[in-house]
């Protein structure tokens, strides 16, 4: 059978949305009663994508139990939060990205069809899948794992300006995919949203405004943070324009610490908040905080904590 273009796999996929299964489950929160949306997709399923198109949508407000990023493909639509009690209109070409758990509902009406894209991810599959890739930015690894940490955690991301049109063609080949499912399309989405989360990372880096007062050397350091697993003093000259001695004296003289002892200790707490908040294995943690070799790690953490990794993962348990 032959595929369906991109606006027949649109058109399937917004004629599907209301049969999807919307298995909404009550659970108690404090003195009220919430609506649970629980996976959307088949049980065999890690992966899905789906579309709403209509002049009209008003949800009722609900939760899910999974990670899920909005794309507005064709016109604009809101979405209420409830941590924050404010509503947020996300225009076309913009993303709103959510937290399992987090509390929503989208709204919006118009002349012309609005029309919504969006990728769910399972929770397990994406801390063992895609975790990885955001790992070295530490507002972004707080914003995906704050879940798992706090059953609660209600955040939720709106990025905008997505003007290159990258983002829109990823969302396009993923919609397409889904609608012309094939039995190894679970394999194929796996590295087409790894690339989306990427791009949308790479956004997010981007729509970050550095602070006012925020001087050079804190830049520096806050530029070694979110780059922890590939930065060198050679990076950092050529990103901020300073010869590598220059930027080691201003180290030593205003943090009284070398290039390399800051970022030791900056992988090393990164290491630790992985241990202490995932599943992930050492060998897993290694690659992410900047170490090929096991080994290099293990007497780095030694020497930095007084135990082995195995030992402070024990100590934890």
């Amino acid at each position: 059978m032959e595929n369906m273009s991109l606006a027949q796999s649109i058109e399937k996929l917004g004629a599907d949305f209301p049969n999807l299964h919307w298995d909404f489950q009550e659970h108690r929160i404090g003195n009220r009663t919430e609506l649970i949306s629980q996976w959307l997709g088949d049980p065999d399923e890690d992966i899905m994508v789906c579309a709403f198109k209509g002049k009209e949508i008003h949800e009722k407000f609900h939760r899910q139990d999974f990670f899920f990023l909005n794309y507005a493909y064709s016109g604009a639509y809101g979405a209420q939060s409830d941590r924050f009690d404010h509503h947020v209109t996300i225009q076309e070409n913009e993303c709103y990205i959510g937290q399992p758990f987090s509390g929503y509902a989208l709204y919006g009406s118009g002349e012309k069809d609005i029309v919504i894209i969006g990728v769910l991810i399972r929770k397990e599959i994406f801390y063992r899948t895609f975790l990885q890739t955001i790992s070295a930015d530490r507002r972004l690894l707080h914003f995906f794992l704050d879940p798992k940490i706090n059953s609660y955690s209600d955040e939720f991301i709106h990025l905008t300006d997505l003007k290159d049109g990258a983002i829109r063609t990823q969302v396009e080949l993923m919609a397409t995919e889904y609608a012309n499912r094939k039995a190894d399309t679970q394999d194929l989405l796996k590295p087409m949203t790894l690339t989306l989360i990427m791009m949308l990372a790479r956004q997010f880096r981007v729509s970050q405004e550095e602070g006012a007062d925020e001087t050079v050397m804190e830049r520096m350091i806050r530029f070694m943070d979110e780059h922890l697993d590939h930065v060198t003093l050679s990076m950092l000259s050529a990103e901020f324009g300073y010869h590598p001695a220059y930027i080691s004296a201003q180290f030593s003289e205003k943090e009284g610490r070398t290039f390399s002892q800051i970022l030791l200790s900056q992988r090393m707490e990164r290491a630790v908040f992985l241990m202490q908040h995932t599943d992930l294995s050492i060998e897993e943690i290694t690659p992410m905080i900047g170490y090929t070799d096991k080994s290099n790690f293990y007497k780095a953490f030694r020497e930095y904590c007084g135990k082995t990794p195995r030992q402070f993962i024990q100590k934890e348990a």
